[in-house]
């Protein structure tokens, strides 16, 4: 299983959001020096989220995320990116894959047109409060359901898939495991498995469920574990 280690930002800096409130927010300092530290400790891929894009439909990150690619480790970037300009815009800034919520849920032609002209590089981000996708910077409540979604963007193209319960996220209270297992079990697609990892058994709880990877922020920020003991758990090892 992957380990992503994710870095949100917001105002150019890197943060958290307790749950997706745009009002809880810690800081954790510079974006690129996040992810630095994170290569350093030897991740083998970064998650990038642009918050501003996210909530105002805008990117604001930008800088950051290019100087991020430029380290050379791929990268998968999500947040606001909702049109064919966008996706090809941020892929001239270097990143490896784009992850498309909002658009995801409200717009599945563009999905299967990025799909088509970048194949394998397009992301869905499936989005869950209460059980249904949610959108605009998870603001926007949905009746569609995690599996709906998913079936619906497995039809456009998509292959991966990023799913976070959104009460869980931040909160370092472990993740919804029975979702992402049914998820894994139902779609048939990769699914990254993203929220609440607090502990190394979360970590491995998501990797005997089957996901391809796992995105981890506040723990690794607040020191509950190293980026290596995660990587080691990630492939089974003990210790």
């Amino acid at each position: 299983m992957r380990i992503y280690p994710a870095i949100d930002m917001k105002a150019g800096r890197a943060v958290r959001l307790f749950k997706g409130l745009e009002t809880e927010v810690t800081d954790y300092g510079e974006p690129l020096e996040a992810a630095k530290r994170w290569i350093s400790a030897g991740a083998g891929y970064l998650h990038l989220v642009d918050l501003d894009g996210a909530f105002a439909g805008e990117g604001r990150n930008l800088e950051s995320v290019k100087a991020i690619a430029a380290l050379g480790l791929p990268v998968q970037l999500g947040g606001g990116i909702r049109s064919m300009e966008e996706i090809r815009a941020r892929f001239s800034l270097g990143v490896a894959r784009v992850i498309l919520g909002t658009a995801a849920l409200e717009d599945p032609a563009l999905v299967r047109q990025a799909c088509a002209q970048f194949p394998d590089r397009i992301v869905c981000g499936i989005d869950v409060k209460d059980g249904k996708a949610a959108s605009r910077g998870w603001v926007r409540a949905s009746e569609v359901s995690a599996l709906e979604l998913a079936l619906s963007m497995k039809a456009a193209g998509v292959k991966t898939v990023v799913f976070t319960d959104i009460s869980k996220d931040s909160t370092l209270q472990g993740p919804n495991l029975a979702a992402t297992a049914a998820l894994v079990r139902d779609s048939g697609l990769e699914v990254i498995g993203s929220g609440g990892v607090g502990r190394l058994d979360d970590l491995i709880a998501l990797r005997e469920a089957g996901c391809e990877g796992a995105i981890v922020g506040k723990a690794l920020y607040e020191g509950r574990f190293t980026l290596e003991e995660a990587l080691r758990a990630a492939e089974g090892e003990q210790g």
